[in-house]
């Protein structure tokens, strides 16, 4: 099993995946919080982490945002890609990608502004990896970056105090936190938390 969200959670991939939100935007559902969330951030560049079909990752790029997309799931990516084929996409294990910053892959990860996980990525992390996949995007920040992680808090999943202890070990500490992207506030016993978590100077 990969270390990020393989398939949704009923087994939907790729383009019907993707109907599923275009029916909910045509109903007048609004469809882009979590772009609208981290655009609210002052961020330019943005890694979308487990991009899946590029719904997050496309709708940053719409609104001037630099975005590169990173997902493990090929049918997925190629719904992404057949989309927004002018983005940058990489069908990589979020725990091992680096994303080069030059033509020089040795040089270290391109680092970003802000790194998003949408989608419940971190319910859909292999058990026991959720701290690499943590860390690994965490080095892709610069200074002062910021994580933002919105999922489910499920009984047998990770919970909060586990993914803070994840952030803080990969040099992060949390900025704020609320109960949707919409920035309803948290309370403890939720369901649902949006996370920011921001890299140490």
């Amino acid at each position: 099993m990969t270390a990020e969200r393989p398939i949704s959670n009923d087994g939907t991939r790729g383009d019907d995946y993707d109907r599923r939100f275009a029916l909910r935007a045509s109903s007048g559902h609004d469809v882009h919080g979590e772009a609208g969330f981290v655009e609210s951030l002052g961020v330019t560049s943005v890694l979308d982490a487990g991009c899946g079909t590029g719904r997050v990752a496309i709708e940053l790029a719409r609104r001037g945002l630099t975005v590169v997309g990173v997902d493990i799931d090929a049918a997925m990516l190629a719904t992404a890609r057949r989309k927004a084929p002018e983005l940058d996409w990489y069908r990589e294990d979020l725990a091992a990608v680096t994303i080069p910053g030059t033509a020089d892959a040795a040089s270290g990860p391109r680092l970003f502004d802000a790194a998003v996980m949408a989608g419940n990525v971190m319910i859909f992390v292999q058990p026991g990896r959720e701290g690499a996949v943590v860390a690994n995007v965490a080095r892709h920040l610069r200074p002062g970056g910021l994580l933002v992680a919105g999922f489910q808090l499920l009984p047998e999943r990770v919970d909060l105090a586990a993914y803070d202890a994840m952030a803080a070990a990969a040099g992060l500490v949390l900025a704020e936190r609320f109960a949707t992207w919409d920035r309803d506030p948290w309370v403890p016993g939720g369901d649902y938390a949006v996370s920011v978590h921001r890299r140490e100077p």
